[in-house]
């Protein structure tokens, strides 16, 4: 180690590293600043959910030097595909800002396979709409005032529980897009509509109501999926059982009538007042929609304790028909 030591060695070190700096390391790091590459820009400005075309983007080449390594560099790879975010004219394409699908905003519009409808109704009122408080996934009742000009305030049986898919406010922007005002703050609309998942029958129904009166929607359940699906199987059996109805009226009117002889033979009063009872308990007995009651998930242990509590005290004391304790 004694040759560091001489000032010679040393000069003649520094001279040999300031070459390798200025010859060998200096070009390469110019080099690699000066190299171009070939993306995609793009031209006019992309909404969420928008599809790309060749219109929309264009290829410009640009320094490589400190470029993203997810941004795209084929036109191939960004036409027909949908603006995930954002994109304003000038822009780089970036992988993580197209998707293959449309927007998440969108997407319940794409799962329809024909068997229901999605519809919008107006809310009429704040209050209306739950104090704009409904998210998708809800399950609501529709409220109907004065239905049929009735003047009454009923809840369709066909409308007992409807799923919410959307709710959407006047600027056609869904809940769970942000807009942000230029001073930085997020600017926040009331809800304007609300979307359901129906049936046929189900959207007639709404558009007559949402033509000819007033709407009303309460929140019935907010939690799983899987609870939230007991309320629509409930609402499907019933429309199911109605539909049934409807072709056992039509057949019946449509069934010619066979004449019949008459009987000499008379019933006894006692005969009389029991057909007369069947009947008005057949009318009686029409279907009716089931009512699903779904235990809060945070309470279900206090309520099976409550429950096994109760049928405790309930073994302790029985009564007879009287009501009076044995």
């Amino acid at each position: 180690m004694k040759f560091l030591k001489n000032r010679t060695v040393l000069g003649v070190i520094c001279i040999a590293l300031a070459l390798i700096i200025c010859f060998a390391i200096t070009p390469l790091f110019n080099a690699s600043k000066s190299s171009t590459m070939k993306i995609v820009r793009v031209k006019s400005d992309l909404k969420i959910g928008q599809e790309i075309t060749s219109k929309d983007i264009e290829i410009v080449e640009v320094g490589a030097y400190n470029m993203p390594s997810e941004v795209v560099q084929k036109s191939e790879y960004a036409v027909g595909k949908y603006a995930a975010s954002e994109m304003i004219k000038g822009e780089y394409v970036l992988a993580a800002k197209i998707s293959d699908f449309p927007a998440s905003e969108n997407a319940y519009l794409y799962g329809l396979t024909g068997e229901k409808r999605a519809i919008s109704i107006t809310i009429p009122s704040f209050a209306g709409g739950l104090s704009g408080k409904l998210i998708s996934g809800d399950i609501v009742s529709v409220i109907a005032i004065d239905y049929k000009e009735k003047g009454e305030t009923v809840v369709p049986d066909e409308l007992q529980y409807v799923e919410v898919i959307a709710v959407t406010d006047k600027k056609g922007n869904d809940d769970e897009t942000v807009t942000v005002k230029p001073d930085g703050e997020e600017e926040t609309e009331l809800p304007e509509t609300v979307t359901l998942l129906v049936t046929p029958s189900q959207a007639n129904i709404l558009a007559e109501l949402e033509a000819e009166g007033e709407i009303h929607v309460a929140l019935v359940y907010r939690g799983t999926a899987e609870n939230a699906q007991k309320f629509i199987s409930a609402q499907e059996k019933f429309l199911e059982e109605l539909a049934a109805e409807k072709d056992n009226e039509k057949e019946n009117i449509n069934k010619p009538e066979v004449p019949q002889k008459p009987t000499t033979q008379v019933s006894s009063e006692s005969e009389i007042a029991e057909d007369n009872t069947s009947e008005d308990h057949s009318g009686e007995n029409n279907s009716e929609i089931d009512k699903v009651i779904i235990d809060p998930e945070n309470n279900a242990e206090n309520t099976s304790e409550n429950n096994s509590d109760n049928s405790e005290s309930n073994s302790e004391t029985e009564v007879n028909s009287n009501g009076e304790s044995v």
